[in-house]
């Protein structure tokens, strides 16, 4: 696993969410990356129950990749985190006099995997409850491990196809004691989604939404 940054981008003016979509293939495809098969991540948020010190409960978010099928990744609000394999939701079944569901609160992100060079870029729908509600833009450049030695090259590669939809240093990255020369893990990657899934939620749906 490389360097990964993860980002919503906008529906472009006057398109809907799949047009837009099938813009930012057709960039990719011009700078000549290659379509390798399609991924997925998803989402689902857990909320504590019998909480006795009337203090608010704490989510708890259970997280999927495709790229990764044999784990499931946990993460409390707020942190921490843990990596477990896919038994993981059955416990969560098991544990449902702990955690209840939160029932119309799954997210996923859907969509195609490209190659370029070192780069692998996932553009995404992120959907909920059958309607899309944004698009996600994964890149993560394989040849490194280290943030510090390579975001600008991220950032420039970025550009080449998001335009002024660029962002900037993930904030994963930056919060670490360490700063940005810390090796990154999965967690960083779907802390990223988990940020912009949070954000997507917020969100009023957009025309045109279906998703296919």
């Amino acid at each position: 696993m490389g360097v990964t940054c993860v980002c919503q981008v906008p529906v472009a003016e006057g398109k809907s969410v799949q047009q837009t979509v099938d813009m930012l293939h057709k960039k990719l495809e011009q700078l000549g990356a290659i379509k390798q098969g399609n991924f997925w991540v998803d989402c689902e948020t857990y909320h504590a129950t019998g909480n006795a010190t009337g203090q608010p409960s704490k989510l708890l978010y259970v997280m999927h990749n495709s790229e990764t099928p044999l784990s499931s990744m946990a993460l409390f609000e707020g942190g921490p985190g843990l990596t477990a394999d896919a038994n993981f939701d059955v416990l969560m079944v098991k544990l449902k006099s702990h955690f209840q569901n939160a029932k119309g609160h799954k997210v996923e992100s859907r969509g195609t995997r490209y190659r370029y060079c070192d780069f692998l870029v996932k553009i995404g729908t992120v959907a909920m409850s059958s309607s899309a509600r944004g698009i996600s833009v994964e890149v993560e450049y394989c040849a490194c491990v280290i943030p510090g030695d390579c975001w600008n090259l991220i950032k420039e590669f970025m550009q080449s196809f998001l335009g002024s939809s660029t962002p900037e240093l993930p904030a994963v990255f930056t919060n670490k004691a360490e700063g940005l020369y810390t090796p990154v893990d999965c967690m960083d990657t779907m802390s990223q989604y988990l940020e912009l899934f949070g954000k997507v939620r917020k969100q009023q749906v957009l025309p045109g939404s279906g998703v296919r």
